[in-house]
């Protein structure tokens, strides 16, 4: 039996976000899309991961494959951590939450030294999506983000967990990749091409990693 796949966009995406990716998985998959990323944040919406995450949870039926892409990678993580039974593993793309980086000052640098080598062919598709999301909603969810330390929370993931970046993703340096699979036993992986967003520039690379995660033994 084929382990479904369970996707969350990273902060402001939208589903169109995977389609590079999707189009080569074969396993079953659904994109989560919540307030702040890939849908507008109501005045009352809770943006927090791990309230998120709780949201993420109530849409899975079965034991599934977990993939988060930058922010949404904290959000999954907050999934496995109240949920373990219903993850098999998790897919890390790209995760932000180094609390040692809480200035938008610095948040800024970095997403501009990721940006530059991006192809500006990824306009097109980044910008539709973060409207749809509302630059409003972006910000709160990107301020919630800011302050969830996701080292505090990793380690009690009991599942089995791939972490992958770009090698010019400043965002999620490889230093931060090496110190979140050294503290989980994570496989750790560099893709020689692209930045932030692998999800766009990737897609069969990343699927061939979550194809893998899904075919590969679940938690002990």
């Amino acid at each position: 039996m084929s382990i479904p796949v369970v996707l969350v966009p990273g902060l402001g995406l939208g589903p169109k976000s995977y389609a590079p990716t999707v189009e080569h998985l074969t396993t079953p998959y659904d994109i989560v899309t919540l307030p702040g990323y890939g849908e507008p944040a109501g005045p009352g919406d809770d943006l927090r991961p791990q309230a998120l995450g709780t949201a993420v949870a109530d849409r899975i039926r079965e034991r599934s494959v977990l993939v988060g892409h930058s922010a949404g990678a904290q959000i999954i993580v907050e999934t496995a951590v109240a949920h373990p039974e219903l993850v098999h593993s998790l897919v890390l793309i790209g995760p932000t939450g180094d609390v040692g980086s809480v200035s938008w000052l610095d948040l800024a640098a970095r997403w501009f030294s990721s940006a530059v080598p991006e192809s500006p062919r990824l306009i097109p598709a980044l910008v539709p999506q973060y409207a749809h999301t509302t630059f409003r909603s972006i910000a709160r969810a990107g301020e919630a983000a800011r302050r969830h330390d996701l080292v505090g929370v990793i380690t009690r993931v009991q599942a089995p967990m791939v972490i992958v970046r770009c090698r010019h993703d400043h965002l999620c340096p490889a230093e931060w990749m090496e110190r979140l699979a050294a503290l989980t036993g994570a496989e750790a992986r560099t893709l020689l091409t692209g930045s932030h967003m692998p999800v766009l520039t990737n897609g069969p690379e990343l699927a061939a990693l979550i194809q893998r995660a899904a075919a590969a033994p679940g938690p002990a």
